[in-house]
C-alpha cells in the first residue's frame, strides 16, 4: 500500500501485457499500474442509476481508481483494464464472490463462490507482442492478409458509441447487433494492404467469410494479455466439471444488501 503521492491509500497492481503492449517511454511500459482503494465515492458510482441503465457504470468505476501520474485510461489494454478491475473488486469487498449461474449440464441456476484470489493471469506468447500495437494475421479460407490492432479502453467506449448510434438508427427494423462487426472494424488496420476506412468497413460487412471471422478472433484471444477469467463449475445435480467463465458485469461489485437493494 502507498500514500506517498496521494492522500488516499493506493495499491500497485501488476498488468497482465507486462507492459509489452505499451510504447517506450509510456508510463505502463514498466508493467504495473497505480490504482486507489475504493471509497465511498466510488460506491456512488456503483449505485447510479443513470450509469447501470446506460452500461457504463464499470467503465466509470474503471476511470475513477487509476491515478498513475501520466496515464491517459483511454491507451489501457482491455486485459489491463480487466486486471484493474479485478483488483479494485478485491480491495474494495475481498476475495469471495458469490453468484448465481446456469449449471450448463442442466440449465438450472446454482448458487457458486468463486475465490477471485486464484484468478491467474492467463498464457500468452510474450514474442509475439510489441509497443506498435499492429498485428498481421493471414486468414485460412481466403487467404487474405489482415493488419489489426489489440483494442484499448478509448476503442471500447468509441464501440459502444457507435453500436448506439447503430441501434438508434435501425430501431424498429428488426432485432439487430452490431457489436461484432463493429468491433472488427475497430480492430483491422488494413486489409491485403488497403488502409482505407470505408474500404475495410465494406469489407468486413461483405467480404469477411465466417470460417475466417472465427480463426481470425481465435488468434485475437491467443495473443491478447489478459487475466484467466474462469473458474472450476461442479454441477451439484450430476457432478459435472466445467470451466466457466467468472460473471463480470456490474453484479460483480454488489457484495452488500444495500448495494443490491440499490440497484433493483
Amino acid at each position: 500500500m502507498s500514500e506517498k503521492q496521494f492522500d488516499f491509500p493506493t495499491e500497485v497492481v501488476d498488468l497482465p501485457s507486462k507492459g509489452l503492449l505499451y510504447p517506450e517511454g509510456h508510463p505502463l511500459r514498466k508493467g504495473n499500474i497505480e490504482i486507489k482503494y475504493m471509497t465511498a465515492r466510488e460506491e456512488d458510482i456503483l449505485a447510479s442509476q443513470s450509469l447501470i441503465k446506460k452500461g457504463v457504470v464499470l467503465d466509470k468505476l474503471f476511470e475513477s481508481v487509476v491515478v498513475e501520474p501520466g496515464v491517459d485510461i483511454n491507451d489501457i489494454f482491455i486485459g489491463d483494464k480487466n486486471a484493474i478491475l479485478l483488483a479494485t473488486r478485491v480491495m474494495g469487498y475481498g476475495a469471495n464472490y458469490e453468484v448465481e449461474v446456469t449449471d450448463p449440464s442442466t440449465l438450472e441456476p446454482q448458487k457458486v463462490s468463486i475465490d477471485l484470489s486464484k484468478v491467474k493471469t492467463k498464457d500468452f506468447n510474450e514474442s509475439l507482442l510489441n509497443g506498435d500495437n499492429l498485428y498481421k494475421f493471414t486468414l485460412p479460407k481466403s487467404g487474405t492478409e489482415l493488419e489489426f490492432k489489440l483494442l484499448t479502453h478509448g476503442d471500447e467506449i468509441e464501440i459502444t458509441k457507435e453500436n448506439q448510434a447503430l441501434a438508434r438508427l435501425y430501431k424498429g427494423k428488426g432485432d439487430t447487433s452490431f457489436d461484432v462487426t463493429t468491433r472488427l472494424k475497430y480492430m483491422i488496420q488494413s486489409v491485403d494492404g488497403n488502409q482505407d476506412r470505408g474500404f475495410i468497413t465494406k469489407w468486413v460487412q461483405n467480404s469477411f467469410l465466417a470460417l475466417d471471422t472465427k480463426a481470425f478472433r481465435k488468434y485475437v484471444r491467443e495473443i491478447s494479455p489478459d487475466m484467466d477469467l474462469t473458474f472450476n463449475f461442479i454441477s451439484e445435480l450430476t457432478g459435472d466439471e466445467e470451466a466457466l467463465d467468472i460473471p463480470f458485469g456490474a453484479g460483480f461489485f454488489y457484495p452488500t444488501e444495500w448495494l443490491l437493494d440499490s440497484i433493483t
